[in-house]
């Protein structure tokens, strides 16, 4: 009984590894120019909400909303007060969410932790979570960034 197998013959062997360092190489290349060309990203100057979307939001609970292509927390504390964050993680920018139970800010990549004010009392994060300016304006909510001096 003969067993039939295909067997990779060296000349072949030889091409495949030749393409694959040639297609590595022009990848190279061809990434940095990529990146040259493509805008670095920017986060918005503020995001404007409705407040009918945001007047039923009941003390110790959040609405999350679009910071660009990072998520935004919208809390409203106990005394009415609506306060925002980027809703990432200072410690490697991993989303973080909010626990009423607890009235704490979880993020679940290294187990930190963040009080209901946004301030860091647990784990890796090395700074608070960044807070937005939040004001009214007619029957817009306005959710702006922090001016830098």
């Amino acid at each position: 009984m003969k067993f039939k197998y295909s067997c990779l013959s060296r000349r072949r062997f030889l091409s495949w590894l030749g393409g694959g360092w040639l297609a590595t190489f022009v990848c190279s290349l061809i990434y940095p120019l990529f990146k040259a060309i493509t805008p670095p990203y920017r986060e918005p100057d503020e995001v404007v909400l409705l407040i009918k979307e945001v007047i039923e939001l009941q003390p110790n609970s959040v609405k999350y909303f679009s910071w660009g292509i990072k998520p935004g927390i919208l809390k409203r504390n106990d005394d009415g007060q609506l306060i925002a964050f980027v809703g990432v993680c200072t410690h490697l920018d991993c989303n973080v969410q909010y626990l009423p139970e607890k009235r704490k800010f979880f993020c679940a990549c290294h187990e930190g932790w963040y009080d209901e004010n946004g301030l860091n009392i647990a784990g890796p994060p090395p700074k608070p979570l960044r807070r937005l300016f939040v004001y009214e304006e007619s029957d817009h909510l306005i959710i702006r960034r922090e001016e830098k001096a």
